[in-house]
This record gives C-alpha cells, structure tokens and sequence, in this order.
C-alpha cells in the first residue's frame, strides 16, 4: 500500500494566497488539495491537525556551502542537509567551492553518491567552472545543440572574484568560452577581480569590519553583474546573478535584466545593515557583504516588484575559532539555511511582506530560475515537500538551537516566527519540532532515507 498522509484544517497558501483546507498525498505526490476542507479519512493514512498552523510547499534553498569534500570540522552533507530540514528547507543546490574544488563529472557524482548515503532531503550541486575545463562543464551539462540535463547536476558555477576557495574565472576569453559552449544555467558570483585588486592596498592596514565593505563596493559588484549579463545577451545563455547586496545593481537590473536573466537576495542582506555589522562583527563578514540601510531598502522594492526572483541563503559556515580571528584574519561567509524561512516568515508577521510571498520567492521561484520538476507549489501532481510552520509564537534562537555542524548563527538573540512544527519530503515526516521537546527540533528518519537528486528541465 501506497503511503499516504492527510493534512488537515490547515491555513495553506495555495495559488498566491491564503485558504482554510486539507492535503492529501500518496505514494510522495500531492493527489488533492482541497480548499474549505472536507477530505474523508482513508483507512491507513497519517493523519495530521494542523489547526493553527500555515502550511508552505517545501522551501528550496539554491545556494549553499556544505564543505564537502575537504572541511567537515565546518560542515559536510549530511550534517547540512539536517540543518536545513529543520528549517523547513525540503530541496538544496550546493556549490562547487570544496577541498578540492568540484570542476569534474566525477566530482559531482561523489558528492551525489554522499547524498544518498546522508541526506535527508532533495539534493543538486554545481559544477565550478575553471579557466580550462570545458569538456568537464559539457560532461555535466551539454553543448548549446545538445543540453543534457543530469540529475543532481544544476548548473556551472564561475566565481568572477575571489572567494572562498581557489575558483576564479576573470579573462574575458575564458568567460566568452564557458558562455557560448556550454549548455544550462550559468550561475555567477559577481564582484570584479580587477577592482578588488587595485583597491586592497587602501584597507591593508584597516582591522574595523566597516572596511570590508567599503574595500568589495558597490561598483566593484556592478561591474561584475554588467559583464556577466553582456557574456549573457551575447551567447543567448541563461544567467543566473547569485546573491544581490547592492542597491545600484538592483537598480540597474531593473532597466536591463533581459529574460534570459535571473538573480537572487540572501535573508541576511534583508535583514542586517551597517549598523548590525558594527555590532555583531566578523559573523556578518561575507562575500558580497553586508551593506547599508538604502541598499537594504531597495533591494526589498526590487524584491517586491519581480526584479529579483528567488531568495537563497548563501549558507557558508565557518567554525567560531576562526571567527573569533577578527577582521581581516576571519574567513567571510556565515551559516543561514536553518534560519531562512523563519527569519523571512518574521518579516511577514511584522508586516514587511505577506505569507504568499515567501512561499513565492522561498519555493516556487527558485524552482522556476533552475527547472525543477515538480517543486514550488501546493498542486496537485507535484511532489508532497511540505512544511507546518508556527505562525502564532516567535522566540529567539541560541547558538544551540542550531544543527548546523559550527553550532552557531548570526541569528543570536534575535526572536523569530515561523518556526517549522513539521517538515515532509515526499510525504514523509522528516523532521517535527513540539513545544514539549527541544527547541531545535528532532529528526524521525536517518540520513539517506529519505530525498533524491533533484530533475531539471532541459533548458539552453
């Protein structure tokens, strides 16, 4: 017998608004969603309450850092996939940035076969681009006469600027080659290695961690994002412009995105400004960083009017030893794929933004910029990836609230509402929070139970 679950007397977000219904799925596909409830129960199937609870499609985060291979003291797959179920996070896309870099097939398929022994929900990895590794990319992906979409394979990641890792593609005719050779989407990290070379020597000797925003600025994210769309226009390739922190390219995007382009904003850059930067240090240094309060503000209006499409976390843990180096010493990048949806799901309760529209930029767009079948809605044929999140309590989260293998958050102190009660990846209950047990929630199943590789449309 197929398994089958029935959510009931839930408020839901089903076709861009909020309804009072049921669920039901089977076999790990949505078969009914029925408005204004009704559904009968079935002998067999789970049967669950959800009285006072909202329930979301499954959130997709398209951009994190698990640090395998090469630095499980940070993180590896298993131990993000956790961190991300408990925060109602049903699907992730992780990037090639490891110990090695992740720049051939076989790479890509060691990190899939890890998932499948780990992770326990759905899974997808980029494939980093290098100056010279053409045939790997076309391995992973296709040509532009022959796309040739693999399981678990997203995309091509090129690093434009330095960053974490050893990965960067800055000669125009590397880029020109990726672009017009390869097939699928193209995902870039856009700062401009040229300007942040010329202006390193004016920050040398600067240990505050207000320099590090001013040394990556704005224009140095501006002119990577204008060359990348030009690469863009010019091969006819689908580009996908990674986490915007910066009003002036939002603002240019706005008057310039053709339909081939597509971008993102990470929470934190929703979230904190200079002002938080000051007072909670290197766990808000990351790569673009963390601007000011006008860039704040006009990438919530570029969110708000469809220029950027998706929301993802840019989840880069690094362990709190090496935090505590101070700036410059301290590595960028910061965990967040645990506290995503609740921190996003609290700008809703405050009044920044609706429920449908997290369910829309947290699920359903990120589905929509990577082609991924099945995922992002409430609707019937589509996977039952589901999460129950508590709209009616906020309590602060601790360091210790957190799955994440570095054990803490930038999130520290801040009270949050939202918090996943339950969270299902094709039907199957995978993580639950009560208010009797810990705050950071328990898991019912053991990695590589439960989640696949994800399945992407074919595309150019």
């Amino acid at each position: 017998m197929e398994r089958s679950l029935l959510i009931r007397n839930a408020e839901m977000v089903f076709e861009g608004r909020m309804l009072h219904g049921d669920l039901r799925a089977v076999g790990g596909l949505i078969e009914t969603v029925a408005p204004g409830g009704g559904l009968d129960t079935r002998q067999g199937e789970v049967v669950v309450d959800a009285d006072g609870l909202v329930l979301l499609p499954g959130a997709i985060d398209p951009q994190v850092h698990f640090r395998e291979p090469g630095q499980p003291e940070k993180e590896d797959i298993g131990s993000g996939s956790k961190a991300a179920a408990s925060g109602g996070i049903t699907s992730f896309l992780d990037m090639p940035n490891n110990v090695p870099s992740a720049t051939s097939m076989s790479a890509i398929q060691s990190k899939i076969d890890s998932a499948s022994r780990t992770a326990v929900n759905h899974y997808g990895f980029f494939i980093g681009a290098t100056p010279d590794n053409i045939p790997d990319l076309q391995a992973a992906v296709g040509t532009p006469d022959s796309p040739k979409p693999v399981d678990g394979v997203c995309g091509i990641k090129v690093f434009m600027g330095s960053s974490t890792g050893d990965l960067l593609v800055d000669e125009q005719a590397a880029l020109e080659a990726i672009f017009s050779e390869t097939a699928g989407v193209i995902a870039v990290h856009a700062e401009d290695e040229g300007r942040l070379k010329e202006r390193r020597p004016m920050f040398e000797e600067r240990t505050d961690v207000a320099a590090h925003a001013e040394w990556r600025d704005s224009e140095t994210a501006l002119i990577a994002t204008k060359r990348a769309c030009r690469l863009a226009d010019d091969s006819g390739h689908r580009l996908h412009v990674l986490h915007l922190t910066s009003g002036l390219e939002a603002d240019w995007l706005a008057d310039n995105k053709g339909s081939n382009i597509t971008t993102e904003v990470c929470p934190q850059h929703l979230t904190f400004d200079q002002d938080d930067v000051e007072e909670r240090g290197t766990r808000l240094i990351m790569n673009p960083p963390i601007r000011y309060t006008e860039d704040r503000d006009t990438l919530w209006k570029r969110l708000k009017d469809g220029t950027i499409d998706c929301i993802a976390t840019d989840h880069a843990p690094h362990t709190l030893e090496n935090k505590a180096l101070g700036f410059p010493k301290a590595h960028s990048g910061m965990p967040g794929v645990e506290t995503s949806l609740p921190v996003m799901l609290t700008h809703a309760a405050d009044g920044k933004c609706s429920v449908p529209d997290v369910a829309r930029w947290m699920c359903e767009g990120p589905a929509q910029v990577y082609g991924m079948e099945g995922k992002g809605r409430l609707q019937e044929g589509f996977d039952a990836d589901l999460v129950l999140v508590d709209m009616g309590s906020r309590r602060s989260i601790t360091d210790s609230d957190t799955w994440s293998r570095v054990g803490w958050t930038s999130y520290q102190g801040i009270p949050l509402t939202g918090w996943p009660v339950s969270t299902f990846v094709d039907g199957e209950l995978v993580f639950r929070r009560t208010p009797e047990g810990p705050a950071r929630g328990e898991f019912s199943v053991d990695g590589g139970s439960s989640g696949r590789p994800l399945r992407f449309s074919r595309s150019r």
